[in-house]
């Protein structure tokens, strides 16, 4: 198959599957006489098992490393556990920090009184100095590498 059917069968775009195989997620294909890439079953299978790892929000470093356990089954059980213990750490961290936020966001949209005579202070809040609002949310500049860290993340992983 083309990568064009590999990708729709997968449910991901074509460029993700570029992606997969450039960053070595993916065993580069055979290619026709004219050049075209040639996917087989197993792609498709990896391709597949890739965004499985994904729908349960694995970076591509931890499905890299459960790839590399899976080609080595005998001693992967115990390998795996530690990784997914890991990732449910990480999971309950964000929880937390989430809930964190949305009690932020109720008592920010609690500022508001519905009164147009008067600045809103939703917005005033919005604009307030920016280390005050660090500090307000707790986050400070921990908060702000956690942030941009997310950031470099998405901008560098396509889309699955």
């Amino acid at each position: 198959m083309r990568i064009g059917e590999l990708a729709s069968r997968a449910g991901c775009d074509v460029e993700t599957v570029r992606f997969y195989e450039r960053d070595g997620l993916l065993e580069a294909p055979a290619r026709d006489p004219s050049g075209y890439r040639r996917y087989d079953r197993r792609h498709l299978q990896r391709v597949q098992f890739i965004r499985h790892c994904r729908s349960l929000d694995m970076p591509l470093a931890e499905i890299r490393r459960v790839l590399g356990f899976a080609a080595t089954p005998d001693a992967a059980c115990g390998h795996v556990d530690e990784l997914l213990d890991g990732h449910i750490a990480r999971v309950r961290e964000r929880l937390e920090a989430l809930r964190a936020l949305e009690a932020q966001l109720v008592a920010l949209r609690s500022r508001c009184d519905g009164d147009a005579s008067h600045t809103c202070a939703i917005l005033e809040s919005f604009q307030c100095d920016a280390a005050l609002h660090g500090a307000a949310c707790g986050g400070g500049a921990a908060a702000t590498k956690r942030v941009a860290a997310d950031d470099a993340a998405q901008s560098s992983t396509p889309r699955t």
